[in-house]
């Protein structure tokens, strides 16, 4: 599986992790017209290469060249964002981030999530910034985002729009709730709100013990320098080896019985949008005799307020049950495969440390329905020949 860690050597922001992942191949030319795709104007991409502790590095500036004089709520963004001619798992990355961000703001400023309103400049430095995050991850064919503990300074203040606030920034704690970091001495902002949402958000956890096979690395400087540390994030781009991926996940699951089952499928659906891992039913005998069904979702914790947006909106449920749990898995990749019956989406598993092809089910009855066969067959004929490993 291919990974991207973001090693928050001194912190993190959006504007060092764009940088680290052009460091680590990303091309900038390519960013930048990804980046064109937004129905926004106002702002250009320089880069430069600066030297932190003689480590040769990419800094990206995000240039603001115009102003409006108004603020921007979430679902501005989000609107932005999701009519963005983009693709859907940038559009998904980007839109988990801002909602990472407002959730943590309106927790801060006692309000909610849709109330929130992003200052035009920092508005638009951050649609820049995490759009251009999931663009590199998108590009370099980022199947799963780790981190280090994230690097926190201390003992100082930071002048904001909302007033002087102590650093850690409020909402920077609120974001990083639950998730390993290191409280250093160091009196400066290390990570910045984007840069602690982009990590919540996108990342699986921290690394330990696991082994990773190296393919690029690259460093995003920020614009101070420190006495302390080097001002750097670092990329590593790399294959995850091992014959099991562990992760904690959190299991969310509620009680209907008193809703139209014609909805089940259509709620199954939108969940996994959402982002969850997996959701399934289970039918129940619940009090006074009632048959009812249990819905139960896996998920990552980053993608936690999804889900129970979700469950709240589409179900008449009015509580749910959260456990934090975790799972073990088999390393798996998407491709796509050559076969007699033309390009075919399939997935490979690793087992007993031999790579398992098999064709998508949902692939299967494509074929079936294009060439009028039974979906048996197609499956049995796919299984003989992905099983030589013809690749395209």
């Amino acid at each position: 599986m291919k990974i991207a860690l973001l090693d928050t050597v001194g912190g993190i922001a959006g504007d060092m992790t764009m940088a680290a992942l052009v460091g680590a191949g990303m091309p900038f030319e390519t960013l930048k017209t990804e980046l064109g795709r937004l129905p926004l104007g106002g702002f250009h991409l320089e880069m430069t290469h600066v030297r932190r502790s003689a480590i040769d590095a990419v800094h990206i500036d995000v240039v603001v060249t115009d102003q409006p004089h108004y603020h921007r709520h979430l679902k501005d963004i989000l609107d932005i964002i999701g009519h963005a001619q983009l693709s859907e798992g940038v559009r998904n990355r980007a839109t988990q981030v801002f909602r990472v961000i407002a959730e943590a703001e309106a927790a801060v400023h006692n309000t909610t999530a849709e109330d929130i309103h992003f200052h035009e400049v920092g508005a638009l430095d951050s649609i820049v910034d995490i759009v251009g995050t999931a663009v590199c991850l998108d590009t370099l064919g980022i199947e799963a985002v780790y981190s280090s503990p994230v690097k926190l300074g201390s003992g100082g203040l930071i002048t904001t729009q909302h007033g002087v606030m102590p650093t850690p920034a409020p909402a920077v704690l609120e974001i990083l709730k639950g998730y390993p970091v290191v409280l250093t001495s160091i009196p400066h902002e290390l990570t910045t709100p984007t840069g602690a949402a982009i990590v919540k958000a996108l990342s699986r956890g921290v690394l330990r013990d696991e082994r990773i096979r190296v393919e690029a690395i690259g460093y995003g400087a920020g614009t101070k320098e420190f006495r302390e540390i080097p001002n750097l994030l670092r990329a590593v781009i790399g294959e995850l080896e091992g014959e099991t991926e562990e992760e904690e996940v959190v299991s969310v699951e509620t009680n209907i019985d008193d809703m139209n089952p014609q909805l089940y499928p259509h709620l199954i659906d939108r969940l996994l949008a959402a982002g969850a891992h997996d959701a399934y039913l289970i039918p129940v005998i619940m009090k006074k005799g009632r048959p009812g069904i249990i819905v139960s979702v896996i998920v990552n914790r980053s993608g936690l307020d999804a889900v129970a947006g979700c469950l709240f909106r589409e179900t008449p449920t009015i509580g749910l049950r959260i456990h934090e749990t975790g799972r073990r898995k088999l390393p798996r990749r998407n491709l796509t495969m050559a076969t007699s019956f033309g390009a075919v989406l399939a997935k490979a598993v690793l087992r007993d440390g031999r790579e398992v092809i098999t064709a998508e089910f949902e692939e299967c009855k494509r074929i079936a329905l294009e060439h009028n066969l039974p979906v048996l067959e197609v499956m049995r004929q796919l299984e003989k020949e992905l099983g030589r490993g013809r690749s395209g």
